[in-house]
């Protein structure tokens, strides 16, 4: 479940830098697509090592 909030948290960043660059749509749902992959990918690596360094 976090990584679905993870990935919405990324996809609003993104979508948002890129509206506040005024970017055209297409610009908006790259950026939206490409921060959520990487806060996403960011999460994943971090809880691993949570989960690692827990047990």
């Amino acid at each position: 479940m976090t990584i679905l909030i993870a990935a919405l948290i990324g996809a609003c960043l993104g979508g948002f830098l890129a509206y506040r660059r005024k970017g055209r749509p297409a610009d908006i749902a790259q950026y939206a697509a490409v921060f959520a992959l990487i806060i996403t990918l960011i999460w994943v690596f971090a809880l691993i090592l949570i989960t690692r360094a827990a047990s």
